[in-house]
């Protein structure tokens, strides 16, 4: 579980984020949903450290995150794998390179175990036989699952999935979060998605947590949203087309 607790973060005087207190739980699919400019990329950065908070604090399964000095932060990201938006695969690697990368930084596997471990998160992510492809000859779709191969690669407690389905067609983007989901259950992981995708919403929202101008406006499932009288959140659902067929349900 990753816990946020009264986490507040300003930038040049301006508040971004305002008292959010958020339970990501193990094992479950937390999204954060929320308008471009609400504050849930910034809320994600100071959850990984990218940005230190102003007050509150982040907690990794009960180790205070917020507190710790470099060493210790880094003993923590070894347990978090990132799926980035666009990929962010090496265009000058293969395939099994890029999956290999964080297992040659992090570990002292042997070159057997490492391509052993590979071979095994390309299977899980149903990939086989790509290994000495390049991200240029992958469709987008094959290069996000590149993407969670590499982020389960060191077996992660923790895992971070920035708009997974960024520039992928619907159908492919269903099989993304199909895949997420399925890896969270297996392995008991605690994943954080952010998205504004409301299909991956309705398909996958086991916890969702509704960011308005820097507060935590809301939070429920994926049945509960269809059933919120909060206003703002309506507002920001129904704008999404796929989201009209749900209005009568």
């Amino acid at each position: 579980m990753i816990e946020v607790k009264n986490v507040n973060k300003s930038f040049s005087g301006k508040q971004i984020l305002n008292d959010v207190s958020i339970a990501f739980n193990k094992g479950e699919t937390n999204l954060i949903i929320g308008a471009s400019g609400s504050g849930k990329s910034v809320l994600t950065k100071c959850i990984i450290g990218l940005h230190e908070v102003d007050s509150g604090s982040v907690s990794y399964d009960a180790r205070e995150f917020t507190t710790m000095n470099f060493k210790e932060r880094k003993n923590i990201r070894k347990e978090i794998g990132m799926l980035f938006q666009g990929s962010a695969l090496f265009d000058s690697l293969t395939v099994e390179a890029n999956v290999r990368f964080p297992l040659e930084m992090y570990t002292k596997k042997s070159a057997e175990e490492i391509l052993e471990r590979v071979n095994f998160c390309l299977k899980r992510v149903n990939l086989e036989n790509v290994n000495h492809l390049y991200p240029a000859e992958l469709s987008g779709g094959m290069q996000k699952r590149v993407g969670i191969a590499r982020a389960i690669a060191l077996n992660p407690s923790y895992l971070f999935c920035d708009e997974p389905n960024s520039g992928l067609d619907p159908q492919t983007g269903i099989v993304i979060d199909n895949l997420i989901q399925e890896i969270t259950h297996e392995y008991n992981i605690t994943t954080i998605v952010i998205t504004h995708d409301m299909n991956s919403v309705m398909e996958i929202g086991d916890n969702i947590s509704y960011i308005y101008k820097g507060k935590k406006w809301w939070e429920g499932n994926k049945q509960e949203i269809l059933k919120t009288d909060n206003k703002e959140l309506n507002e920001f659902v129904y704008s999404s087309r796929i989201m009209q067929k749900f209005r009568n349900i």
